[in-house]
């Protein structure tokens, strides 16, 4: 049967159906696009954040074109604005930043590496070769995602690690040039309160030599001694 054919069955079809059929018709198919919306964004929202290619639903090595194309496909599934479902605006987020993360070129070469980490890792524990025939199965593919999460998240608390360790040493750096800033401070406040009281300090002393009386200690001195003779 022709495609014209089929087409004009169905609109016969429909046209012998009654309006309470098309309406229970049109809710089936507004039920079935919701359940697929819905089966969407809990994957979405299921999949490692580090590997955008599990949020994409994609496999490495994917062209440029492939990712958008597989973006818009997803992105106008589970729009927040198509959908009722409360987890959409989560799920179009990580949709997102997937596809920015592979979009990216530094981002994708950082993923692809990891993911090729975990490849040579299960090789390396399985003691498989490069041509062995389980490197081709489903369940090396499940057990190389697995393992692509692992490495990205020894590699995610690696660069935390770094990050923490940088930021202590920032923090020290600021505290030792803050003290040095201090210790600067001081010294040109005590040098400014010295030079300050300089004119008080030369007063009381010309003060203290005008007080003392010429011939005064010559005549203490004649005294005890004409005390002791």
């Amino acid at each position: 049967m022709s495609a014209r054919n089929i087409s004009t069955s169905k609109d016969s079809a429909e046209g012998n159906m009654s309006d309470d059929d098309k309406d229970f018709l049109d809710s089936l198919e507004k039920e079935a696009s919701e359940y697929n919306k819905d089966v969407e964004i809990d994957r979405i929202r299921k999949a490692f954040s580090l590997d955008a290619y599990a949020v994409l639903d994609l496999q490495p090595g994917v062209t440029e074109k492939d990712i958008k194309i597989q973006y818009r496909k997803i992105s106008l599934l589970i729009h927040p604005d198509k959908t009722k479902n409360p987890a959409a605006p989560d799920a179009f987020d990580r949709l997102k930043k997937a596809q920015t993360a592979l979009l990216d070129e530094k981002q994708r070469e950082y993923l692809d590496e990891c993911i090729a980490d975990a490849r040579r890792l299960l090789i390396r524990e399985h003691k498989y070769t490069l041509d062995s025939p389980e490197l081709k199965t489903d369940e090396f593919k499940v057990e190389w995602r697995k393992k692509t999460v692992q490495v990205l998240l020894e590699e995610e608390a690696r660069r935390r690690r770094q990050l923490k360790a940088r930021l202590q040493e920032e923090g020290r750096e600021q505290r030792k040039e803050e003290e040095e800033l201090e210790a600067r401070k001081r010294k040109r406040d005590n040098e400014k309160k010295w030079e300050d009281t300089r004119e008080e300090r030369i007063g009381s002393w010309r003060d203290f030599q005008k007080g003392r009386k010429p011939g005064g200690d010559e005549k203490k001195k004649k005294k005890k001694m004409k005390v002791l003779g």
